[in-house]
Order: structure tokens, then sequence, then C-alpha cells
């Protein structure tokens, strides 16, 4: 029976890097994820049925914008709504093997937004590890 060293079973059980070709196409999970941040920035979807698709700090950050968020809407006295938003475009380029950059632009009723996703191959699935919306 072989054993490793403590260091050698770390890596093993550690997020693995996953190579462009071994993950789906990224599209189909840049449009969603855009429209799952902005129903939760509307407060009408909770921010942990986002958590798998996200990496650490990128969650942090969703989950403090959330919270401001619901803040601004209880001192308005605004409930929360379902957002109408409509995909116009989706733009990504893969700046390195297994990784995908994105933006999607979105029509609001109010305003155009912007969102910009940094996707990376993490144990053979997509994972958002930064996140920007303007």
């Amino acid at each position: 029976m072989r054993r490793g060293s403590a260091l050698e079973v770390a890596e093993y059980f550690a997020p693995q890097r996953t190579a462009t070709e071994a993950l789906p196409e990224p599209e189909p999970l840049l449009k969603n994820l855009t429209i799952g941040v902005l129903e939760v920035l509307a407060g009408v979807r909770e921010v942990d049925q986002l958590a798998r698709w996200f990496g650490e700090d990128a969650f942090r950050a969703l989950l403090t914008r959330s919270n401001l968020s619901a803040r601004a809407r209880s001192a308005r006295g605004v409930p929360p709504a379902r957002p109408a938003h409509r995909i116009l475009s989706t733009r990504f380029s893969s700046p390195a093997d297994g990784v995908v950059e994105g933006v999607v632009i979105v029509a609001g009723p109010a305003r155009t937004r912007a969102v910009a996703m940094r996707l990376e191959g993490w144990d053979g699935r997509w994972r958002a590890t930064s996140l920007g919306l303007l």
C-alpha cells in the first residue's frame, strides 16, 4: 500500500484546473449568470443559489452588493420586483486555456447595463472568478 505525503494528498484533493476543450460552451453560462446576478440584485433570487458558479472573491463581492441593494430598497420602501431584462449581445474571448472573459449587454426597463465576467475552468466546470456590473 502506497502512502503519499500530506502535500501530495492535499494537491490531489485541491481544485484542479480544467482545459477549455473539456468544458462546455461558455455563452449559455454567461447569459444565465447575468440574469441570475440581476435577479439577486433586484431581491427576487437568493444569492446562495448562484454560489456553486462563483469563486470565493466574486461571490463575496456579489453578496456585498446584494446586501447594499437590499438596504437601499428597504430605505426607499420599494418591494423586490422581478426585473424584465433582455439580452442584447454577448461577447467573449479566451486569453488563456481554461479562461474566458466575457461581456453581456442587457437592456432593462430603465437603462442598459453591461455585465463583465471572467470564467475559469475548475474541476470540470466553469466558475466565475470575477464579476463587474456597470
